[in-house]
């Protein structure tokens, strides 16, 4: 299936704390480096998203826009990233950290997963410029996506990185509406594997099994982690159909 190198057991050795060991009510928010330091501490593997800046740099954050999580509602891309680094998150002292700024704090205590964020535009500036600070980090790392472009750029761009496909076998959020079925359908039934060469796939646990997932995993031995587990039915689907779980919202 394309597959070029075998994915590192790292990957898959420890549960994956969704977008860090967050916890908001105890002042810990998501995809900051406080919840970097509380996976760490728990010994986690550690999830995050990036988004691009204004100015062209990855930042740790997983919505489009600000308003969930700050005082600012504009797009995140709209705003540069000392600009983003001002705001405060949740409340509390956290700021939104560059991804050069979290990698600094993990240091390679513990595996890291980077999902590059995308609006299926073909734009690959935020890609570049987390290869460009992907590459010189000295840890355990690996890069994922949901566009089949961007983890075909990555392939590319810097093949020795582990890459992963991200999906999910129903497209009902609202961010797949301008797709066409046909681009649907390919994400679905990962239809790309020629362009996109992953190492491993991470799919939404609601939709396990599923045979697109069984073919790769049973066939190909592509890992396969699964998000995001958030309570004991999701656990057993989990350890029943995929390699190691992104969970949220309790300590495994």
């Amino acid at each position: 299936m394309g597959v070029t190198m075998n994915a590192p057991a790292w990957l898959t050795a420890r549960p994956i704390a969704h977008r860090g060991l967050h916890d908001r009510a105890a002042g810990i928010p998501e995809n900051t480096c406080a919840a970097a330091r509380a996976a760490i501490a728990g010994g986690y593997a550690i999830e995050c998203d990036v988004q691009l800046s204004a100015d062209g740099e990855a930042m740790v954050f997983h919505d489009d826009a600000l308003g969930r999580l700050t005082e600012a509602t504009d797009p995140i891309g709209t705003r540069s990233a000392s600009d983003l680094a001002g705001l405060a998150i949740a409340g509390t002292s956290e700021r939104i950290p560059t991804l050069a700024d979290f990698l600094s704090i993990i240091a390679g205590q513990v595996p890291i997963v980077i999902e590059v964020k995308s609006r299926f535009s073909g734009d690959l500036r935020l890609t570049r410029r987390v290869v460009d600070v992907v590459s010189p980090y000295d840890g355990p790392a690996a890069v994922k996506s949901f566009d089949p472009a961007v983890v075909a750029a990555l392939a590319e761009l810097a093949p020795a990185i582990p890459r992963g496909m991200v999906g999910e076998s129903n497209q009902d959020d609202a961010s797949y509406a301008s797709l066409s079925p046909s681009f649907r359908r390919s994400l679905a039934n990962l239809l790309h594997l020629g362009e996109t060469r992953p190492h491993f796939l991470s799919w939404r646990v609601d939709d396990l099994p599923c045979a697109a997932t069984f073919l790769c995993r049973h066939l190909a031995g592509m890992p396969l982690m699964t998000w995001t587990v958030r309570n004991q039915d999701h656990r057993a689907l989990a350890a029943a159909h995929s390699d190691q779980m992104v969970f949220e919202g309790f300590r495994p």
